[in-house]
């Protein structure tokens, strides 16, 4: 369930073309910290265990991913200035 625990806030984002509320740090520290998870899982795989963990994994980094896109694509409002 963690692993599409952010599906209803991309399908949000998705719907309303805004995301500016996310923090884009956070973000970039969850897929960073997925990916060397995911290194870990391959690992596991190789030497004959964790399909299961590289298969979860996997579907956290690219959930995590599309996150991380769509702050970037939408995470700013276009009329605010920065004062």
């Amino acid at each position: 369930m963690l692993s599409v625990g952010q599906v209803p806030q991309i399908m949000q984002i998705m719907r309303t073309k805004s995301a500016k509320d996310l923090n884009l740090k956070t973000y970039v520290m969850m897929v960073t910290g997925i990916s060397f998870m995911e290194a870990y899982a391959i690992n596991l795989v190789v030497h004959g265990a964790g399909g299961a963990f590289l298969v979860t994994n996997t579907i956290s980094l690219i959930a995590s991913s599309i996150m991380l896109f769509l702050i970037l694509k939408y995470g700013r409002n276009k009329d605010f200035v920065e004062k």
